[in-house]
């Protein structure tokens, strides 16, 4: 069978990246064998910020646990490694360099991309040589309902994302009655705006409006004034960083108001309120995972807070710890669980510990349903507030703050 792979140029780029990862980390360690993980970032391309948040939630495990010395499988005692290339945000690329992995680099398990669009590409990879992919950013429904008996999905499922934010303002008084909807052309963002039209209809709100736009948008002012001429009580957006930063503000100069904004991703990261400064405030975002979570987990960190205080510790250039970072140190977690409940690194037996795992973490409860995702795990909420902070407003019972509602009027 022949296999085309990148150019030399693309090559050897990649190369750099990966002697750059599989070097050790930390102190000595006394394993007597090697595990190594296969994995593409987003280095560059459209989702580079967040591919540098799951980059260093990766590191951040590998260099904790052959500190301690590897994981202990089957009496044996394996030091971990993680090989990533550089996937540059294309489908594409993802293809071509999960094929290397297998082959060229004969990794031992494979991590999922970054993004369901990427996870897409990668899933039917995995499944045809048989090898368990664990993804930690893919969590659109069509990827899994496909049929693959390779692929495992930690993250709460896209079609919950917005129906959390819905939660929020449905609480709120007076209770909103009209939402528009807008998103990203591409599995995840169609699945959250359809969860989300489906969430709000059985509780008695009207969609006025649901409209998407291409990838990488630079201009949503024509869809944002379609939406205002219905002047929606909430106006909520499916996409990814980028995409909220942009619709943020060209509908803070259209003077669009609504009620309530809120997005799937993007104001829970740090690159949201350094771009928007004070036009951040009051808007919602939906993340799968914030420190002031209450969870006891059976891993290195136990709970939210420890393992916030150990990322920033080892990365002390971030204020607030990315949920990115967390549910790809938790895709490890969960592999490592996988593999000493088996004992084995026998691809058959670690598939089915995988679809056997009931785990509670540092990020949560990770278990898998018949499909391979896992719907076990609240999606939760953040608000960014005037006075700077971003709080966990959603589940209620963990919130750290009051959601603030109606949002003011930016034009008066």
């Amino acid at each position: 069978m022949s296999r085309r792979w990148p150019g030399p140029a693309l090559l050897l780029s990649l190369s750099l990246v990966l002697s750059s990862c599989t070097l050790p980390f930390g102190g000595a360690s006394n394993a007597t064998g090697t595990i190594t993980f296969g994995v593409t970032i987003p280095i560059t391309g459209e989702r580079a910020a967040e591919g540098a948040y799951s980059r260093d939630g990766y590191l951040l495990y590998v260099n904790t646990v052959n500190r301690q010395g590897g994981i202990e499988i089957g009496g044996k005692r394996y030091h971990v490694v993680l090989r990533y290339y550089d996937d540059q945000s294309q489908p594409k690329v993802v293809a071509q360099l999960y094929r290397r992995l297998i082959f060229h680099d004969k990794v031992d398990f494979l991590i999922g991309p970054y993004s369901s669009l990427l996870t897409q590409a990668a899933a039917p990879i995995a499944d045809e040589y048989g090898i368990p992919m664990v993804a930690p950013h893919g969590s659109a429904r069509a990827i899994y309902v496909a049929g693959y008996k390779n692929v495992f999905s930690i993250v709460s499922p896209a079609e919950d994302y917005l129906r959390s934010i819905l939660a929020v303002v449905l609480a709120q008084h007076p209770r909103p009655r009209t939402l528009a909807l807008l998103g990203d052309y591409e599995p995840f963002s169609r699945e959250a705006i359809t969860g989300a039209a489906e969430y709000a209809a059985a509780r008695g709100m009207t969609v006025v409006d649901q409209l998407s736009y291409l990838p990488q948008p630079s201009d949503v002012s024509r869809q944002l004034l379609a939406i205002k001429r219905f002047h929606p009580d909430v106006l909520l957006a499916a996409g990814h960083l980028q995409d909220a930063i942009l619709i943020a503000r060209q509908a803070r100069d259209l003077c669009l108001s609504p009620k309530a904004m809120g997005f799937s991703v993007g104001p829970s990261l740090p690159g949201f309120r350094a771009n928007l400064q004070s036009e951040a405030s009051y808007v919602f975002g939906a993340t799968q995972w914030t420190s002031d979570l209450k969870y006891r987990g059976a891993d290195q960190w136990g709970t939210p807070k420890a393992y916030a205080h150990a990322f920033r510790a080892a990365f002390p250039g971030y204020d607030q710890v990315p949920y990115q970072a967390a549910e790809s140190t938790a895709a490890l977690v969960a592999f490592q669980h996988a593999l000493q409940n088996t004992g084995s690194l026998d691809h058959t037996s670690v598939r089915t510990a995988l679809a056997r795992l009931d785990l509670m973490t540092f990020y949560g409860r990770i278990k898998f349903n018949s499909v391979g995702v896992n719907t076990y795990k609240p999606i939760v909420v953040v608000q960014l507030q005037p006075d700077g902070k971003t709080y966990t407003v959603f589940p209620f019972n963990v919130a750290t703050q009051r959601a603030l509602y109606p949002t003011p009027a930016p034009c008066g």
